[in-house]
């Protein structure tokens, strides 16, 4: 895996690009206009080496195709399943990048690119009906010159930003994954509606190793997280046609970015739209892994509007919720979509590790009396350039009983590890998590967890066996000062249920609420003005009522 500095001058170059747009087009619509070109790009390519292959089977020995005519070459290169059984489109002229790239000095060259859009959609949406609309016309009606849209379309021209002449590199993904993560950090606190840092989801992936089955993310961005499944996935080895990708998202934008992100990467996906806390589009999904970095601390939810034994909740709606935060929703949403086996992996607001409102406190009760908490990981600052929230990051499981032959019994107990002190800094503003921090995170987890018995994958591809005993080379977990600690039950229940790790680790215990000091300046600053006019009433009435005296 790429460390965190190995892209660092690619993304200033990429960050220049966007300077064609400055001026013209409001940076948190950045994305909106440069993603929907990349993708285009993609798809173009796509469908050319396609074409391009056909042709060369055709001098091929050994091919089907081998010396047919240019009759019955034509019939091949027009026949939709060629294309489509390599998961690609065949695309009308004016809808290739090669088009819009010759056609760059035109001064019409904005309606040539939604003409492109239009074609491009239309010649995918008639075999995914989920993916129409995915690009839809913007370009005529934004405030871009022909000026600016033809230095974008020459600057990804180049061959440095081809998938065909950097088959290895995933390019274009690198592209899109920086102009995502760019784009959140100029759009501010609002973008983590679309956005989680990489450290952050990387990690959530290798601690929960995501091999095979259903993934499902309730809030799912622009599906940063299934992406990062993909490559976890890749570097084990493993086979992306053995995971299938369901997530739900509330906002209409964001969830195409999402597609165009998912449909780049060829993963078998369903996402759809809506609110999940109030309208869940899965009601019957069980899946294997749920990966979710859900909106923090979202008050004003409207929880009246459940129905009254909402299958979610663990108890009454008036007990188990509150319209104060819905962190705790968030956390039923997800247990019930896990299935026998499952195991969920969701970041949190730290708050939610000790808050005493009742709705909140009696759901993080009710999980660990039964069971449904495998392990709390508290975050470093500065991990997230988007919020000042502290995070952390909540595991759930049921596979904690050891049936299941890839992980021990675990029940009456709770693994807790303090990583608030690891990681190192990018810059002044942005923390990041290294493959040793990762990596130290990772196999405390598995180690605790895992089976020491079971059959792994190595990156490589090949199979190993773990094992605690001879011949071995998985070690035996254990309790470090400082870092991790295998709390019981009994002891989490002693302590009212807080779930704050210093508590157990050893380290200092920092009572914190979730919310960023300059919200409490706020707060404090406002109360102070409302304090400091009541005075002023009150020194008033004295005053009158001395000369009356």
């Amino acid at each position: 895996m790429a460390k965190t500095k190995a892209d660092i001058d690619f993304e200033n170059e990429l960050w220049k690009a966007a300077n064609e747009l400055r001026g013209a087009v409001a940076e948190n619509q950045y994305k909106d206009y440069v993603l929907s070109l990349i993708f285009l790009k993609h798809m173009s390519e796509r469908f050319e080496a396609r074409r391009d292959e056909l042709k060369g089977l055709v001098r091929e020995k050994g091919s089907d195709y081998y010396g047919i005519s240019d009759d019955e070459l034509q019939y091949v290169l027009d026949d939709p399943d060629e294309y489509l059984s390599q998961n690609t489109y065949i695309l009308p002229k004016e809808a290739t990048w090669e088009y819009l790239k010759d056609n760059a000095e035109q001064d019409d060259i904005k309606v040539k690119v939604d003409d492109a859009f239009d074609l491009m959609d239309q010649a995918i949406s008639q075999y995914r009906d989920d993916l129409k609309g995915i690009l839809p016309r913007i370009f005529v009606k934004s405030q871009l010159s022909a000026v600016q849209v033809r230095g974008i379309i020459n600057l990804f021209s180049h061959k440095k930003f081809s998938a065909r002449e950097n088959p290895e590199s995933d390019i274009l993904g690198r592209i899109y994954e920086y102009y995502i993560g760019k784009f959140a950090i100029a759009e501010g606190s609002g973008a983590g509606q679309f956005f989680t840092p990489g450290s952050i989801v990387r990690l959530l992936v290798e601690m929960l190793e995501p091999y095979s089955g259903k993934i499902f993310d309730a809030a799912c961005g622009s599906g940063g997280m299934f992406v990062q499944s993909l490559k976890f996935l890749e570097s084990h080895g493993g086979d992306k046609k053995n995971i299938s990708i369901y997530g739900q998202e509330r906002y209409d934008g964001t969830l195409r970015l999402c597609k165009m992100n998912l449909a780049l990467r060829d993963l078998s996906f369903d996402v759809r739209i809506g609110d999940s806390l109030l309208n869940d589009r899965f009601p019957d999904l069980k899946a294997d892994y749920i990966i979710a970095n859900p909106p923090f601390n979202v008050s004003n939810w409207h929880p009246e509007e459940l129905p009254e034994h909402d299958p979610r909740l663990f108890g009454p709606r008036e007990e188990f919720t509150t319209d104060g935060s819905a962190n705790y929703m968030w956390m039923q949403t997800f247990w019930s979509h896990l299935s026998d086996k499952g195991t969920a992996g969701i970041v949190m607001a730290n708050g939610a590790m000790t808050s005493n409102n009742k709705g909140e406190k009696n759901v993080r009760q009710y999980m660990v009396d039964n069971n449904m908490i495998d392990c709390i990981v508290r975050l470093p600052d500065k991990l997230f350039l988007t919020t000042g929230i502290p995070a952390c990051i909540f595991f759930l499981s049921k596979n904690r009983d050891g049936k299941d032959g890839e992980h021990c019994k675990r029940l009456d107990e709770i693994l807790f590890i303090d990583a608030s002190k690891l990681g190192e800094m990018a810059s002044r503003k942005l923390r990041v998590f290294e493959d040793d921090t990762i990596n130290k995170i990772t196999d405390t987890y598995h180690n605790w967890r895992n089976s020491p018995d079971r059959t792994l994958r190595t990156r490589s591809g090949d199979s190993r066996v773990d094992s605690k005993g001879e011949g071995g080379d998985m070690p035996k977990y254990e309790n470090e000062l400082g870092f991790c600690y295998a709390a019981p039950l009994a002891e989490v229940q002693k302590q009212d249920y807080k779930l704050t790790p210093g508590i157990y680790v050893g380290t200092e215990a920092e009572e914190d609420d979730g919310i960023p000091f300059e919200d409490k300046m706020a707060d404090l600053k406002k109360t102070l003005v409302q304090q400091f006019e009541k005075s002023n009433e009150l020194q008033k009435v004295i005053v009158e009522n001395f000369d009356k005296i």
